[in-house]
């Protein structure tokens, strides 16, 4: 699945914690870019995969190492419109060179992705990627940046038929993600990209 690759995203646009907050909050976010696009795609597989409205722990690799951990629930029932309450688990995950992300071990302190998807399989999906109710869904950093980052995250896009089994998906390339990553020094990116 293609990526989006933000300003020739490399080394240099994730290391070095001797800036100022804004831009150490953009750096930050840009170092997690690939992971919201894979926590979608893990709901969607546990959406497929769900026989009750859990959706069992989903996992992927991160590019350089560590572990992305998503699920929760997703409504029952006939209807062409469902929602799904996910929790996005981070162990040592890093996609980069050396920022390591990490999350609360308890998914109800960890962040959290709310998703409906109206018009199953071919219609829409919109969604929330927040702090959780608790107001403790953080993502910790390590390595070149050190501190917290909140993402504040509205996610818009389109479905289309599964493959491989999978009931529905979303449609690469037509998904918009907007909003801020704000870090522990009060930073704020303001992000606007499709994925």
């Amino acid at each position: 699945m293609p990526y989006l690759v933000l300003m020739g995203l490399g080394t240099a646009a994730c290391s070095d914690d001797e800036v100022d907050s804004d831009e150490q909050a953009r750096r930050a976010y840009l170092c997690l870019d690939k992971s919201i696009s894979k926590s979608l795609d893990l709901g969607f597989a546990g959406y497929t995969d769900a026989s009750s409205a859990n959706i069992a722990p989903h996992m992927a690799n991160g590019d350089k190492a560590g572990t992305l951990t998503v699920g929760g629930q997703v409504d029952q029932g006939a209807s062409s419109n469902k929602g799904m309450r996910l929790n996005i688990g981070m162990v040592g995950y890093d996609d980069t060179v050396d920022v390591v992300f990490d999350t609360s071990m308890t998914a109800t302190d960890q962040p959290y992705l709310n998703m409906m998807l109206k018009m199953i399989p071919t219609g829409t999906v919109d969604g929330t990627l927040t702090a959780n109710t608790n107001m403790l869904g953080v993502y910790t950093l390590t390595g070149d940046i050190k501190g917290t980052l909140t993402l504040n995250l509205t996610i818009s896009g389109h479905l289309m038929m599964g493959t491989g089994g999978a009931i529905t998906a979303r449609v690469p390339g037509m998904t918009t993600v907007t909003g801020t990553a704000t870090n522990s020094d009060g930073g704020v990116y303001n992000i606007n990209i499709t994925i």
